[in-house]
């Protein structure tokens, strides 16, 4: 053996410099080719002993005080290690005479090129059974990295004892299998860039983080829950959602409830199971959207800036406890759809920012790879092992967790180079525009697989900009979405709302122009978390007039929504008229349902989604044109909106007849499409919810006389501030 070679060697070594610690340590052919010498790393260690088939060699460091070895006259198929040192006697497996991976050619290979879906199966903590012995395989994508180790308390966090080796044909991944580690190990990687300067980070790819404020990350088992929701796995994969109702209920799970009596705490995932799946399936809400659970440092970004992406956040429990959260909202027969944050991440120094000393996960340039409104940081999303970390991601939470959906956060900040950046700020794409090409390109990938892996499942785009086929597939050129939050019509109906009733004649404008443009794309409408926060105020507390009519208004303003083509969405506490800004550190304000008015708004809403999951006239249709026609949207002095909705089968009609004042018009004549009986089979000012209780007795004969285009009408009975909403009974009629 060179012994230059050999000095230089074990410097790099000792320096944390080498880039394979396997070509020293572990079991080696002597170089006089006669035996076999077995070498360990131990700083500071007075004693090492190699305990094997033939007995105990005391091991020598003639080389360098920590650097211990010895001569076997043959290849040692087992052997352990007995260290003596300050912190007493041990006795080890040797990490290094592991040398089987995980990892295979194809796996970096399709890395490389950012296609490998299932990359979280080989980066990342794995526990696994090497030569017989169970361990804990360790992987990171760090190409820039001098050295890199895996600390933890299973080597007092020294980065010395169990350095990783680079692999060779990879991109930069780095590897080891340490014996006798397993689940529930908390470990980071120590990382030492080509300056010296040395980064400990989290691992990106972690199934389990430690509870903020500590930042480790945990050996976690996926594999030990067993899923019982086949059944609903196998419908959703036959099911098409735009003609499903979708009413969605948004919760952030840290404030939605917590246990004041035992100081504020969270509710956990099992006790969250026990008391949210049955509220919510008792409001007759179909799916949960859960503000983002992916691991995240600060409570007050609410989730939305994410460092764990494969992790559930442990501030409820651990991944087993919410995968029996999710199986329990199928077996209630509730879909799950997570809030995904694939445009930015935040800055703290155990996270993806400067993961190896280099700008790896996010551009170099500030204005590419900065939000500075936000104080975060921008993927680069046209580096293939970045993109392949997102769109692995995504797709892990619908293989691994069974998710139905994802709510992609922020396309808008995506999708425009230019977006909120002044001039001089950003960078032009290669055409010179301000369209992202690659954000693009991973946006349309991404789609494209999670509806090629998961048919029936749910992709929607939080983009708030006119950005053309948003949910169109990519071969017509869209980014293939299969909904979109309709945020114009959230802007322009809380707008209206807003208005004192005796003004709403001038903005008339409000309540009709998203019919223009509804079926462009297809839209979930939805009133979020993003409408009461920031000093915006509650719902109920944006509504004009005294109390009565502050509630008349709200219940005016879902029977609306729920009429109006395209799926729902409303956000936690707005279902019983919550007073308060939402406040993401508080609970939702239970005892208002002390308050009738309050109880009486809750029935309002377990009534509405009632009447919309049993009329197939209100969801099979909301994304074409035939689904809806105005019956008369011309009463501007009244404030009065009439129109139809239908389902596939054109005899399933829906009348709404909404009036937006707090006038009673006691004979209100409206325009319908059949003679017949119309039942009215809802109206918001029922008694049952706090309202005059003005109606039909139920339903009214139609008379033969045109108006508004139609060859009959109805005179009605219109309550103030109230919805009504008509079905003809055919069984009735002429």
């Amino acid at each position: 053996m060179n012994p230059t070679m050999e000095l230089r060697d074990i410097e790099a070594l000792v320096t944390n410099l080498h880039a394979d610690p396997f070509a020293i340590l572990g079991p080696h052919r002597a170089e006089d080719g006669g035996g076999w010498v077995v070498r360990t790393y131990q700083p500071g260690a007075s004693r090492v002993v190699l305990l094997g088939e033939s007995g105990e060699l005391a091991m020598e460091n003639r080389r360098h005080p920590d650097l211990f070895e010895c001569a076997v006259p043959t290849a040692p198929a087992a052997y352990r290690l007995r260290v003596e040192d300050a912190w007493g006697e041990r006795v080890i497996e040797d990490a290094y005479r592991f040398r089987s991976s995980l990892l295979r050619d194809l796996d970096s290979h399709l890395f490389a090129e950012g296609n490998h879906h299932r990359i979280y199966e080989k980066l990342g903590a794995h526990p696994a059974v090497f030569e017989g012995v169970a361990g804990v395989y360790f992987a990171v994508w760090a190409p820039s990295a001098r050295n890199v180790s895996v600390l933890g308390d299973f080597n007092r966090w020294d980065g010395r004892f169990h350095q990783m080796r680079r692999v060779e044909r990879s991109t930069g991944i780095w590897e080891l299998f340490i014996p006798e580690l397993g689940v529930g190990t908390v470990y980071k990687f120590e990382i030492k860039n080509g300056f010296g300067h040395i980064y400990e980070k989290s691992d990106p790819y972690a199934f389990q983080q430690e509870l903020r404020p500590k930042s480790g990350s945990v050996v976690a088992d996926l594999d030990a829950y067993q899923w019982n929701d086949g059944e609903w796995l196998k419908r959703r994969a036959l099911s098409n959602p735009l003609k499903q109702p979708l009413a969605i209920y948004e919760v952030h799970l840290g404030s939605w409830m917590r246990v004041p009596e035992q100081g504020d705490r969270f509710l956990s995932y099992t006790e969250l199971a026990d008391k949210l799946i049955p509220y919510i399936k008792d409001l007759g809400f179909t799916h949960i959207e859960l503000l983002p659970i992916l691991e995240h440092p600060f409570d007050g970004s609410w989730g939305y800036q994410v460092l764990g992406y494969y992790a559930p956040t442990s501030r409820f429990g651990n991944p087993t406890e919410f995968m029996a959260f999710v199986d329990r909202c199928h077996q209630a027969g509730i879909g799950v759809i997570l809030d995904w944050v694939p445009a930015h991440f935040p800055k703290d120094g155990h996270g993806l920012a400067l993961f190896d000393g280099t700008h790896l996960y996010e551009h170099a340039d500030s204005r590419q790879g900065e939000h500075k409104e936000w104080g975060t940081l921008v993927f680069n999303y046209g580096r293939n092992e970045v993109r392949n970390f997102l769109i692995a991601n995504a797709l892990f939470w619908f293989e691994r967790y069974h998710i139905d959906g994802i709510r992609v956060d922020a396309v808008a900040a995506m999708l425009y180079l230019d977006y909120s950046r002044h001039d001089g700020e950003w960078v032009a794409n290669r055409y010179g525009g301000r369209e992202n090409l690659e954000a693009i390109g991973f946006l349309r990938q991404l789609n494209e697989l999670i509806f090629l892996y998961y048919p029936g499942a749910l992709s929607i785009a939080e983009e708030s900009t006119a950005w053309p086929l948003v949910t169109r597939p990519p071969y017509l050129g869209g980014l293939g979405f299969n909904l979109k939050w309709h945020m114009g019509w959230m802007h322009d109906t809380l707008a209206y709302f807003r208005t004192d009733p005796l003004f709403r004649r001038y903005r008339h404008n409000d309540i009709t122009f998203s019919i223009t443009y509804t079926f462009y794309e297809n839209f979930v409408l939805a009133l979020s978390h993003d409408e009461v926060v920031h000093m915006k105020g509650s719902i109920i507390g944006k509504m004009p007039g005294d109390g009565w009519q502050k509630f008349a208004n709200l219940r005016a303003l879902f029977t609306f929504m729920y009429g109006h083509p395209g799926k729902k969405t409303l956000f936690m506490g707005m279902e019983f008229a919550h007073g308060r800004e939402w406040n993401a550190h508080q609970s939702l304000d239970w005892h208002l349902l002390d308050h009738p008015q309050h109880r009486q708004t809750q029935q309002f809403f377990r009534d509405l989604n009632q009447l919309y999951g049993s009329e197939p006239a209100l969801y099979e249709e909301d994304c074409n044109p035939a689904g809806f026609f105005w019956v008369d949207c011309h009463d501007v002095l009244n404030s009065v909106f009439t129109f139809v909705r239908r389902g596939k089968d054109p005899t399933e009609q829906l009348l709404f007849v909404c009036n937006f004042t707090p006038t009673y018009h006691p004979h209100y004549r409206v325009g319908v499409p059949e003679a017949g009986f119309w039942q009215e089979i809802f109206n918001s000012d029922s008694g049952l919810y706090g309202g005059s209780n003005k109606g039909n007795l139920g339903g009214l004969w139609s008379e033969h006389w045109a108006i508004h285009g139609q060859p009959h009408l109805l005179g009605l009975q219109l309550p103030p501030l109230g919805c009504l909403v008509f079905k003809r009974r055919q069984e009735q009629g002429s």
